[in-house]
């Protein structure tokens, strides 16, 4: 049949009928000759079995190539000294105590609600103070309390970047930030005017302009202009 066969090869034509008479399939030796005769291929696959399938291809993830970028308000690493204010959001875990372990946010006066200890003021404290005073409050409840205490969202204190940036918006002041700690993650368009930045402050119901010069400041010039940032604070870029 199609003459084919005159012509091929008979090395390898024996041990392909072998293997093919060894699986017990008559269909499968009626293949190898109708192949040999027309031309057609003989994959190794219709004889070794499951172990010579194909590799399939790996499903790619699109969240895992995805250039979004998080919520900044989120960071798990403020700063020891960060002090917790209304809006903040707060994990409280207490170990092997599932039903006191909770997420709570710090109301408008500074408070949190937590089961047994109900209300405790977490306002003006930091992350590890907090966890003394629950600790302490809950030894009336459990013995030998473990507490840890995680800033996970930060409302209440922030600033904000606008002007000719690429990611203008709210910064949050996860602890001591100067105007480059900004500015290094605003990122400048092609029309930003460098040497004329400056930072718009409330003071005392007094609106303060302190001036930064980006390109002096990486000269090495006038450093001091490098300000420690306070909640509230504007960064304008023009």
């Amino acid at each position: 049949m199609c003459g084919y066969w005159r012509r091929r090869p008979k090395q390898g034509v024996t041990t392909m009928l072998s293997a093919a008479k060894r699986k017990g399939s008559s269909l499968q030796v009626l293949l190898v000759l109708i192949f040999l005769q027309c031309d057609i291929t003989v994959v190794p696959y219709l004889f070794a079995g499951p172990q010579a399938e194909k590799p399939k291809d790996k499903a790619v993830n699109p969240e895992s190539s995805s250039t979004g970028q998080e919520d900044p308000r989120t960071d798990k690493r403020v700063g020891v000294d960060f002090v917790i204010g209304p809006g903040d959001v707060l994990n409280v875990f207490v170990w092997k105590e599932p039903e006191v372990s909770k997420t709570v946010p710090v109301r408008p006066d500074g408070k949190i609600s937590l089961p047994l200890v109900n209300d405790i003021q977490a306002g003006g404290l930091t992350a590890m103070q907090l966890k003394d005073v629950i600790t302490e409050n809950l030894k009336n409840y459990i013995a030998d309390p473990s507490v840890t205490v995680t800033v996970e969202t930060v409302n209440s204190q922030k600033v904000i970047v606008m002007g000719e940036v690429t990611g203008a918006g709210p910064r949050p002041l996860t602890g001591p930030m100067r105007v480059m700690d900004v500015l290094a993650t605003a990122g400048f368009t092609p029309f930003a005017k460098t040497t004329k930045i400056y930072v718009l402050r409330n003071e005392n119901g007094t609106q303060q302009r302190l001036s930064f010069n980006y390109k002096d400041y990486l000269k090495g010039k006038n450093q001091d202009q490098n300000i420690l940032l306070k909640s509230g604070d504007t960064i304008v870029v023009p």
